[in-house]
């Protein structure tokens, strides 16, 4: 999914099932829904495709009723298996949770695109197997080179306009 595509969604769960937010200066309008509230959610009602709806609604229930247990307290291994073992969730998905929400200093994406771009850029192997095999160095900080590959990357994201 492309960046632009995840921002489109998550947006339009956030307003349909987020918090609103009182902010005099206009900014930001809901909190991100709680897992307890996606549980909640009519999957239907998701304009999402069916295979996405299934994986969101599963990541949100288990997580709702504490099947599932996602912070920098959790064993990043166990949480990685169990992810893996739900439908939708693949490697690249199962490392940003890694580094996003488990703390985990060495998630590494050889996989996505923007990495592989600036890794290139800055004469870094950019297959996935020869990038994994030169990150082997930057063990256990390679979330790290992670934020700083995603930071060089001449994607539009990184570029706000003036």
């Amino acid at each position: 999914m492309s960046t632009a595509a995840a921002r489109t969604h998550a947006a339009r769960l956030v307003t349909a099932h987020g918090k609103p937010l009182d902010d005099p200066e206009g900014g930001l309008t809901h909190l991100f829904p709680s897992a307890d509230a996606l549980a909640a959610v009519d999957p239907e009602s998701l304009a999402m495709p069916r295979t996405r709806r299934t994986t969101l609604t599963t990541l949100a229930r288990l997580l709702a009723d504490g099947g599932l247990r996602l912070g920098v307290d959790t064993d990043w291994a166990e949480a990685r298996a169990r992810l893996l073992a739900l439908p939708g969730f693949g490697p690249w998905t199962v490392d940003v949770i890694a580094m996003r929400a488990l703390g985990d200093p060495d998630a590494f994406l050889p996989t996505d695109l923007g990495i592989r771009r600036a890794a290139s850029e800055l004469g870094l192997p950019s297959t996935p197997a020869a990038l994994t095999a030169r990150a082997e160095g930057w063990r256990p900080w390679r979330a790290y080179a992670v934020q700083y590959l995603w930071a060089t990357d001449s994607h539009p994201i990184n570029f706000l306009p003036a």
